[in-house]
């Protein structure tokens, strides 16, 4: 499967969509920290979790931690500054999909990190600013599960 890593989250409820997401896929989640909350807020909680959805779950001191423990193939970040459609990427097991935090999006150097070909965005009405985190990470998701023939699913 694929990781989700959600770079400095700030929104509980949206970690907790998003944990409630991987649980339900297989995907496995990593956060790297600072976190804007605890993961014993009672905000992430009301997402109706349970300690079992967490299994799947690891955090990280840094974005360089993430890549030595891990090893992903290929990172794809997601950006409203990216110029790829999440719809041409080719995902592969093992790849990893970046999302930046809620309020300002992932930082230059961790998109340039990645390499511009593999900064991706969702088509969007032109006057439009984004969309929601958990919704944004459910997209891409359920597209790159689609491009694994659903793995693991029923």
């Amino acid at each position: 499967m694929l990781d989700i890593v959600l770079y400095q989250p700030e929104i509980p409820p949206n970690t907790g969509n998003i944990i409630r997401l991987c649980a339900n896929t297989g995907f496995r989640l990593h956060l790297i920290e600072p976190l804007g909350f605890d993961l014993d807020d009672k905000k992430l909680r009301r997402a109706g979790l349970d300690y079992q959805e967490f299994q799947s779950l690891t955090v990280h001191p840094s974005l360089d931690a993430y890549r030595q423990s891990c090893q992903p193939n290929t990172i794809y970040a997601l950006s409203t500054k990216g110029s790829v459609c999440y719809a041409a990427a080719s995902f592969q097991p093992g790849d990893a999909l970046l999302f930046g935090p809620e309020t300002r999006g992932l930082p230059d150097d961790v998109r340039n990190s990645v390499g511009t070909d593999h900064v991706l965005r969702l088509p969007m009405q032109e006057q439009s600013r984004s969309l929601n985190l958990s919704n944004t990470v459910s997209i891409i998701v359920y597209e790159a599960w689609r491009q694994l023939d659903f793995v693991g699913g029923r």
